[in-house]
């Protein structure tokens, strides 16, 4: 793998977290006027419907991507990664709930420890001490942000559920990874499509609905952008990265999160959360200035003289 391709990658997933850190301090707001799982649904059908006019761009454009389709092949990994996106967002937003819009936005990162342990135990995927401690920085300050109460070691209900949604993309991204050399825009519309559908049977079938139309605008809306195109990226970045360090590079996504919700909600966080914000910095800085382990090319063999040939 060149630099080049490493630089890209790296410039895609950050691009990806920049759309993505819109998510949580919008579908707090939106909260107010949608369930949470119909939100979850309608969040990735925005997702779905974005993708669906891109493709006819693309084709009127005429450009050849020379993109790969899915196959029979990658079946198992596609259904698990619907499966879980279908999980992932409405464990997400039960969580923001019942925490702070900041403390959740930080808490994503924890997204970072899921991937790479999926990444390495299931998938073997190197993983190097640099991002080892990376990680550990992480799960501390996850730890930290979730303590509802520090003198008797009280766990925040909403935070326990933002990590379940964390644990569900952490095997999504690397079942994603295990995809990720087909078509980006067909990846992103399987998800939007089918996990959107999923979400809203759900939502419908415990009863929940639609109070206000306009909120399924604003959804579908935040959804274009925070998964869609974010997805989209994240794809391409995971070609060049692989999941575990492009999970690395993702993680400025909470930080500008953070800065969102702070101004959205003008909600100072507990003294707590500041040591854990420099927990998460350390380790989301560890974690990034990771280097990917590239194969060494196989020696050339020395091509056989027409005489060795010879018996």
């Amino acid at each position: 793998m060149k630099e080049r391709g490493v630089g890209t990658g790296i410039f895609l997933a950050v691009l990806a977290a920049a759309f993505y850190s819109l998510s949580v301090p919008l579908s707090k707001v939106l909260l107010d006027y949608m369930p949470s799982t119909l939100m979850a649904g309608f969040l990735y059908l925005g997702a779905g419907a974005g993708m669906l006019l891109l493709a006819p761009l693309r084709r009127l454009k005429g450009a050849k991507t020379g993109e790969q389709k899915l196959t029979k092949r990658e079946l198992p990994y596609v259904i698990a990664m619907i499966v879980l996106d279908i999980a992932a967002p409405v464990c997400l937003l039960f969580g923001l709930r019942y925490a702070t819009a900041a403390n959740v936005s930080l808490l994503n990162n924890f997204e970072i420890v899921a991937t790479a342990v999926v990444a390495l135990a299931v998938f073997h995927e190197k993983i190097s001490l640099r991002l080892w401690v990376g990680i550990l920085f992480v799960t501390l300050s996850c730890a930290l942000l979730s303590l509802e109460d520090v003198s008797g070691l009280q766990f925040s209900f909403g935070s326990l559920f933002v990590l379940a949604a964390c644990v569900c993309w952490g095997i999504e991204n690397n079942c994603t990874r295990k995809i990720s050399s087909k078509d980006p825009l067909e990846i992103v519309l399987l998800k939007g499509i089918f996990s959107g559908a999923g979400s809203l049977c759900i939502g419908l079938t415990l009863g929940e609905r639609v109070q206000f139309l306009w909120s399924v605008f604003a959804v579908m809306g935040v959804g274009l952008v925070a998964y869609g195109l974010s997805i989209f990226f994240y794809v391409h970045a995971q070609r060049l990265l692989g999941a575990a360090r492009t999970s690395a590079y993702y993680a400025v996504a909470p930080f500008l999160g953070t800065l969102l919700s702070v101004l959205i909600f003008r909600q100072l966080p507990a003294p707590l959360y500041y040591v854990a914000l420099a927990l998460m910095a350390v380790g989301a800085w560890l974690s990034a200035g990771d280097r990917p382990l590239f194969r060494r090319k196989k020696k050339e063999v020395p091509q056989e003289q027409p005489c060795d040939r010879q018996k």
